[in-house]
């Protein structure tokens, strides 16, 4: 069977904290790792999607309104969904394997998604990934 789980590929969290929430896999181990035995993937998502902006609104209101709140997890294969959509961009040099174990890597790496997520939202590029899901 294909492995379709890769990098890049937009998922759904489909348990926990941020279910329902989208995301993309960073990086995957199928096999697992040493402290954990089970496949799966460290994602980065939109915990927080950006509001509707219309015309007749402020730069300012526009700014504060397009902000993007990210989230940075390790997830087992059976907690995500994924979709036919992939996510253009280099994930893996802003979130690096000791960025999870380590709070204050967390942060910063969090600190460089939201930045990414919000540059690639102002530029209008992967704009499903910024709709919050309806259901």
């Amino acid at each position: 069977m294909p492995k379709f789980l890769k990098a890049g590929k937009v998922v759904l969290i489909l348990q926990g904290r941020y279910a329902g929430k989208k995301a993309v896999i960073v990086r995957n181990h199928d096999d697992g790792t040493n402290d954990r035995k089970y496949p799966h993937a460290v994602v980065a998502g939109v915990a927080k999607s950006p509001l509707r902006v219309t015309k007749r609104m402020g730069a300012r209101r526009v700014a504060k309104r397009s902000r993007v709140k990210p989230f940075l997890k390790s997830v087992n294969y059976n907690h995500i969904m994924p979709t036919r959509y992939n996510f253009e961009g280099d994930l893996k040099t802003l979130v690096t394997s000791e960025a999870l174990a380590d709070p204050a890597k967390r942060v910063e790496s969090r600190k460089g998604l939201k930045k990414f997520f919000e540059e690639r939202y102002q530029t209008g590029k992967n704009k499903w990934f910024f709709t919050k899901l309806r259901f």
